[in-house]
């Protein structure tokens, strides 16, 4: 077992769920997130106006599963984030698990 995450722009939160439902992943979790991509961002973020946005809408999805569900996933996201029009892809990382309860 090993722990999934992955990351995206707001956008194509419905493609990934999709695309862990094609893998054969039922269960994971989500939540929303704020994405920066340089550090210029990030002073915006602290600006005087708290009401301007800093960082893009984004979403963390992550999941414990088996080895095979993730290759599966993983040649999904390849796929997908081959045809993307925009500089934003789908992100993903794989984290071994030494212990769990």
């Amino acid at each position: 077992m090993k722990l999934l995450m992955v990351t995206v722009v707001e956008q194509f939160e419905k493609q990934v769920m999709n695309l862990f439902k094609k893998a054969e992943i039922e269960n994971f979790s989500g939540s929303d997130i704020d994405g920066y991509k340089n550090p210029v961002a990030l002073r915006m973020k602290s600006s005087w106006f708290p009401s301007e946005k800093g960082g893009i809408e984004s979403s963390l999805f992550f999941s414990f599963t088996d080895d095979e569900k993730i290759d599966v996933l993983f040649g999904l996201i390849e796929d997908f984030n081959t045809k993307l029009e925009t500089n934003n892809p789908i992100k993903a990382v794989v984290v071994p698990i030494e212990r769990s309860i």
